[in-house]
């Protein structure tokens, strides 16, 4: 089960960064072993703004490209 505080940042992170020019999703994982909060970025507009961490868990932005629904 994941921490309430943990799922409280992500949707944090959701709420500051979704609707940007080049975000395309948040998610939470890993980075150095420990968890983290992930920006999912189509091109390079979308890190622009992304903050360095958020209630201190560490954002790492993720280049996955267009994601489209099946």
């Amino acid at each position: 089960m994941m921490d309430p505080a943990l799922k409280a940042a992500q949707r944090k992170l959701t709420g500051r960064v979704m609707g940007r020019p080049g975000v395309v999703g948040t998610a939470v994982g890993m980075s150095k072993g420990e968890h983290c909060l992930k920006v999912l970025i189509a091109d390079d507009r979308g890190r622009h703004g992304v903050p360095k961490e958020v209630d201190g868990y560490r954002v790492v932005v993720e280049h996955t490209g267009r994601i489209r629904r099946r």
